[in-house]
């Protein structure tokens, strides 16, 4: 047994070491310059209106007017896509199923699929005809065949609009034609595209959204091209793009809503009020490549990847690994990436015992001077407790020799 005066030199000791730690406890902070980015580029751009994002992240990457009214035209067709793609997912719809043309349909002015009243068609060929050829008279058929009548089917637009967060939208038809009624804006189509393309994967549904990114298509002996410019050359400009869709009216002018994948990277842009199918075209690609060129997703720390090390006190370790749970990537300009800070801050030494998964310190991320993210710097092992006796020796060190100095690693 351990003598009262044993015991008392030893509950002393305890308290010195507690009181040392609570008043001259050590802040390990490495700072890593890198880069980051807060707001978006705006170069200038014949586009009255103009909304470009990255798909994963949702970082604006370019804006203007993204918030202010405007008509799609055919760019409408997109939400009358997906609620096809929605009903087929869900299985309520197949693309074999048979719809017939109505006069109402036939009737139909504008960009068309020269269906025949009367005639029946397979959901497929519809749909290609609405992606592929911008038919007005193949919307209207998808919608009465689905809905009962377009009144209905606008019914579900709007629905659906609501449920993506499209505050700002309200269909008045399948199509796009034009009525005093019809908005949108290009924000609101950039919500509605990233949707589309992350609710129906191509992998997943390799009948569906793949057909954006087809260049013809020959329904009734009458072949078409797909509208989009951006499907067409051979150039780097048009590498990975798959989709979206176009639109024209005398009122909206010309407008494109596409998006493209090139190095793992997807970037979804909306542009729209253009003077003619040369100007869609030519400045579709110089902003795209723009964005592809300036912008890029960083990935830093990577899932369980070891960002640093923690002193440990008492422990049966003398360090402790620090990682992030799900890693760290953030989407970058070329200048916004030498202007990030990195701070690795955590309080030690830790006192064991230390759990796998517990929380030892944050990674903190500011541009310019502005705190963006906080990362919690997770534990990436157990440190068990020293025995009694060894916890006793460490403390007569730490009264004889003083506190271990903390040491964070160079990063």
């Amino acid at each position: 047994m351990c003598s009262s005066s044993y015991r008392q030199t030893m509950i002393k000791a305890k308290n010195m070491i507690q009181t040392w730690i609570v008043l001259f406890g050590f802040i390990c902070v490495t700072s890593i310059i890198i880069s980051s980015a807060r707001a978006s580029t705006n170069i200038p751009t014949v586009a009255t209106f103009v909304y470009v994002t990255d798909f994963l992240s949702g970082r604006v990457l370019m804006e203007k007017q993204k918030d202010a009214p405007m008509k799609p035209a055919s760019m409408a067709k997109i939400m009358t896509a997906y609620i096809v793609f929605d009903r087929i997912a869900e299985g309520s719809l197949a693309l074999t199923d048979q719809f017939i043309v109505s006069e109402k349909a036939w009737k139909m002015g504008g960009s068309r699929s020269f269906l025949q009243a009367g005639q029946s068609y397979s959901l497929d060929e519809l749909l290609h005809g609405v992606i592929v050829q911008s038919g007005n008279d193949a919307a209207v058929v998808i919608a009465e065949g689905i809905s009962g009548t377009e009144d209905n089917f606008v019914d579900e637009m709007n629905m659906t609009a609501a449920k993506l967060n499209m505050k700002n939208t309200t269909f008045t038809n399948s199509t796009g034609w034009p009525d005093p009624d019809l908005t949108t804006t290009a924000h609101d189509l950039a919500l509605l595209s990233t949707a589309l393309i992350k609710n129906f994967p191509a992998d997943k549904y390799p009948d569906l959204y793949p057909i954006f990114k087809k260049k013809t298509y020959t329904l009734n002996d009458i072949k078409q091209g797909n509208r989009n410019p951006l499907l067409y050359g051979k150039s780097s400009q048009s590498r990975g793009v798959d989709g979206l869709k176009t639109g024209y009216t005398s009122e909206s002018g010309y407008g494109l809503v596409a998006s493209a994948e090139r190095g793992g990277q997807r970037v979804i842009m909306v542009l729209n009020g253009m003077d003619s199918k040369k100007e869609r075209s030519a400045e579709s690609r110089r902003l795209l490549d723009f964005i592809f060129r300036e912008y890029k997703n960083y990935d830093f720390f990577e899932s369980g990847e070891i960002v640093d090390k923690a002193e440990v006190w008492l422990g049966d370790a003398h360090h402790v690994s620090l990682v992030l749970e799900n890693g760290f990537s953030k989407v970058l300009s070329r200048t916004e990436r030498a202007k990030t800070e990195f701070r690795l801050n955590w309080a030690g030494p830790v006192s064991a015992p230390i759990s796998k998964g517990q929380q030892i310190g944050e990674l903190v991320v500011t541009i310019d001077a502005t705190v963006t993210n906080r990362i919690p710097l997770l534990a990436a092992e157990n440190v068990a407790q020293l025995g009694i006796l060894d916890r006793i020796g460490e403390a007569l060190k730490y009264l004889i020799f003083g506190a271990p100095v903390a040491t964070p690693s160079e990063k």
